[in-house]
């Protein structure tokens, strides 16, 4: 992009924290269900989740809670520090030593409470707070929509896992391509950026419809445009690239990749997390 034209701003925008938590609650109702009646047997079958059965996602999600529901309560009461690994350390392994169904109602509760915890400030309250989350300090609907890039997405690891070919309901996916660059810049594998870099793609969106900009250089953001010289193009639905930059792009998924950079090539840019 040329240094004399200024560019677009990155896709990224939080908005309303209501928009943001009744997706999380509409996502996390979704999953209990999708569990609720599972055996320990079926708990313990791998997830979509590379290395980590559908328990183990769980556990993840539920430890994420705990840990985010105390951050969530240092914001509300004006305290900045943010989180220290040996803090940390103690909840994972309480977690990890739960019995598959155990991890499966602890997760239950820490959600729930998170939820409740978000659910009980009021819109007097709400501009006030600052999250001291890892990303550093954010305010509600930022910090919200790290939550339901978890909630979402691990939601899918185990949902997926159980019915081949299911997809991360729509409105989710409109959320989480507003926050989309965020992503794409922090799990970019380095080393497959430089080698593809410099290019910019026309990423050509489906479901709704719509194109976007992947530029490639020193780093790489996600832009609300077409670029001006594009190297390559790709195509699919909406959901179907929003997992492909999350790394969980799937053989059955109709994204189409021409020019330059290959498939193979973006897959190897988002390993995912």
């Amino acid at each position: 992009m040329s240094e004399d034209v200024m560019a677009p701003s990155p896709i990224n925008g939080a908005g309303s924290l209501s928009v943001w938590l009744e997706a999380l609650h509409t996502s996390s109702h979704r999953l209990a269900d999708t569990v609720a009646s599972l055996s320990e047997r079926e708990l313990e079958q791998p997830s979509m989740a590379d290395g980590w059965s559908i328990a183990q996602v769980l556990s993840h999600l539920g430890s994420a809670a705990e840990i985010s529901t105390g951050l969530l309560e240092r914001g509300i009461a004006g305290d900045e520090r943010g989180p220290v690994r040996q803090d940390l350390e103690p909840v994972w392994q309480r977690w990890n030593t739960l019995s598959a169904p155990a991890q499966r109602k602890a997760w239950q509760e820490a959600d729930a409470r998170h939820l409740q915890l978000l659910d009980s400030l009021d819109l007097s309250q709400q501009p006030q707070v600052r999250v001291p989350y890892f990303a550093g300090l954010l305010d509600l609907p930022d910090y919200a929509g790290y939550r339901l890039s978890e909630q979402s997405v691990h939601a899918w690891d185990i949902e997926a896992a159980l019915t081949p070919e299911t997809t991360i309901p729509a409105g989710e996916v409109e959320l989480l391509w507003k926050r989309l660059d965020l992503i794409a810049t922090r799990f970019r594998d380095a080393t497959t950026l430089t080698r593809l870099a410099p290019a910019q793609l026309t990423i050509a969106l489906t479901s709704p419809t719509r194109t976007v900009l992947l530029d490639l250089g020193a780093e790489l953001h996600l832009y609300p445009c077409e670029p001006a010289e594009p190297a390559g193009s790709v195509t699919g639905a909406a959901e179907a690239v929003l997992r492909l930059v999350y790394g969980r792009h799937q053989p059955t998924d109709e994204v189409q990749v021409s020019g330059a950079v290959t498939l193979t090539d973006l897959k190897a840019l988002f390993p995912g997390f």
